[in-house]
């Protein structure tokens, strides 16, 4: 299998690390980012700091991350195959208690962050003819929660949901792939030592762990035939649950 150049954001921790390690075992080259230089260099040094791995620390929202992120690929490996937009925040806030500075925070980071580090990358792959773009979402753009308030990110990751297809028919002609993956709750210090307490949200009455995100994003990266398509990793969460 082709040896690929992936850019992995907010990849200091959780889902966007395990990624990365996914990649780096099956022999590919990695870009990892984060917001917090002291976080991404444990990171870095965590996942063996060696040839074959890179690391920029900088804020998705501002174009200039993903531009240098490109540089470090195309300086360091040569080319830019994957770019999968991990970096996101999610919280939990009435919605009438939601004003411009809060529904802001989500936007920048979530939509703005994958939305101008696309816009980085695109030229690289249109001068490759190739690439592969992999957003992380939520089934929950598709499944409202009762009880747990979150209209704020959730509004976010829709727009990067819609943004994903739109993407897909862009550049589909130039064998560019737009695709989302969206977990379900995955064991990650985000949910601390509750994630379990979550179970329940899912069909398969369990929470996912880090290598099902991974798994899921490697094969859409190897893939040279699916785009335009949000792929749920969430143990059935959006297509059900249980009544008890």
């Amino acid at each position: 299998m082709k040896k690929q150049t992936i850019i992995v954001t907010g990849a200091s921790s959780g889902i966007g690390k395990g990624i990365s390690k996914y990649f780096l075992d099956r022999g590919d080259n990695v870009i990892i980012n984060s917001f917090t230089a002291s976080s991404l260099e444990s990171a870095y040094n965590e996942l063996g700091a060696g040839n074959n791995l890179a690391m920029f620390a900088g804020d998705v929202s501002n174009k200039e991350t993903g531009e240098q992120l490109v540089k470090i690929a195309l300086d360091k490996f040569g080319s830019v195959d994957v770019l999968v937009n991990n970096a996101g925040i999610f919280e939990s806030k009435p919605f009438l208690e939601v004003d411009e500075a809060y529904l802001d925070k989500f936007l920048k980071t979530n939509l703005k962050g994958t939305y101008f580090t696309t816009q980085s990358v695109i030229p690289q792959m249109l001068k490759q003819q190739d690439g592969v773009v992999i957003n992380i979402g939520t089934p929950i753009v598709n499944h409202g929660l009762g009880g747990w308030p979150a209209s704020a990110p959730i509004a976010s990751k829709g727009a990067i949901h819609a943004l994903t297809l739109q993407l897909a028919a862009e550049f589909g002609k130039q064998n560019i792939r737009v695709n989302t993956v969206a977990p379900g709750v995955i064991r990650t210090p985000m949910h601390g030592a509750n994630a379990d307490q979550s179970a329940g949200l899912h069909l398969l009455n369990r929470v996912g762990e880090v290598d099902d995100v991974a798994e899921m994003v490697y094969t859409v990266a190897k893939s040279s035939f699916i785009t335009g398509s949000i792929i749920n990793v969430d143990g059935g969460k959006g297509a059900g649950h249980h009544l008890n």
